[in-house]
């Protein structure tokens, strides 16, 4: 029995089952025994690998896409460069040294990082100690002024709850026991819901809300819109998805969410248009796949220089990212992009109008 599955069963014998919200929070920050606390989640010897991870080609194009909107929105003087959840810092390393050849962008921007995760936070920072980053835990704690924001597999690790169409209402599905083992089991129907109309739905399908999604959209949305910036979320998922998307990986496999509380990732496909619709008076691009958004950019033709000076293993290894970062097999359909920018400025590069 692992330490974590010993702590949500106490807890669940005294007051009974707990939403998935509250499962996937407690898999994934208990300041003990939580995924993001007890190991390291990422590379070939975590149980997961991102994008910059991959190669360093996704960064240097987040970095330039960065700054051509900071470009076209008149090069603001001061203004804040943030990501959400970094990770081990590679991602944002890898913007600030690509944007080193844009004159004035650097020298304008003050590095922030948003994470809850105090192990990860000590992480960032270091990777990140020549750009005297700040640590913040939460979106609200962003100052008032220009930001422009990127989001790399970070909606997706918010918790979920999870809804079924139970005849002409809505049930919560909660996490229970069964004997010794965990697993989910349908709540009594209870006026607590998502804003939907269960008439909408179909018989026994799951609906997914993020209820701290729009803790975090809110804050951002409200800064582009007042002073200015670009925010660009990258992520798992869709455009108004349907049933359910939770699920578990440890060590590059798909597990049972339920098996091993605390070792293994927990994660849920992103709605895109539920995020969109928290941009407030911020606008948002259409939606374009991860490979779409890269080529646009130039990906193959960076790769292009980059090949100039490989050969061998090393190459085929470079030809194998640029594959799995832009191909429909792999992550390029997959994953999905959209970016809130101010109305009545330009569209960011890569992407099409707004909604």
């Amino acid at each position: 029995m692992t330490e974590l599955l010993a702590v949500l069963k106490k807890r669940i014998r005294a007051g009974g089952p707990i939403s998935v919200s509250e499962y996937m929070s407690a898999c994934l920050l208990h300041p003990q025994f939580g995924f993001y606390s007890r190991q390291e989640p990422f590379g070939i010897d975590g149980s997961f690998t991102t994008a910059p991870e991959i190669s360093q080609m996704f960064g240097e194009i987040i970095g330039l896409f960065l700054a051509q909107a900071w470009l076209d929105q008149k090069s603001p003087g001061e203004f804040t460069l943030a990501e959400l959840g970094p990770g081990r810092g590679t991602l944002m390393s890898d913007v600030l040294r690509s944007t080193k050849v844009v004159p004035g962008f650097l020298e304008a921007a003050n590095v922030a990082i948003i994470e809850q995760s105090p192990k990860l936070s000590r992480r960032q920072i270091s990777s990140l100690k020549n750009w005297s980053a700040t640590h913040l835990e939460l979106a609200s704690e962003l100052p008032d002024r220009p930001l422009f924001l990127i989001s790399n597999e970070f909606f997706d690790a918010l918790p979920v709850r999870q809804f079924v169409k139970r005849r002409d209402s809505l049930a919560e599905i909660r996490v229970g026991l069964i004997g010794d083992r965990l697993a989910p089991g349908i709540a009594p129907v209870a006026p607590i819901g998502p804003n939907r109309n269960p008439t909408d739905i179909p018989a026994s399908e799951v609906v997914e809300v993020r209820p701290s999604a729009e803790s975090v959209m809110r804050p951002i949305s409200e800064r582009i819109a007042r002073f200015g910036g670009v925010a660009l979320i990258v992520d798992y998922g869709d455009w108004n998805i349907r049933g359910s998307t939770l699920q578990a990986v440890c060590r590059h496999g798909k597990v049972d969410p339920f098996a091993a509380p605390g070792h293994a990732d927990i994660s849920a496909h992103v709605d895109f248009g539920s995020l969109a619709g928290l941009a407030g008076n911020a606008e948002v691009t259409a939606m374009a796949t991860q490979g779409e958004f890269l080529m646009r950019l130039g990906i193959s033709e960076r790769a292009r220089i980059l090949a100039k000076k490989l050969c061998g293993p090393a190459l085929e290894n470079h030809l194998a990212a640029l594959g799995r970062l832009t191909d429909p097999d792999a992550m390029g359909s997959l994953f999905k992009a959209i970016s809130l920018y101010p109305r009545h400025a330009p569209a960011p590069p890569g992407f099409t109008g707004g909604r």
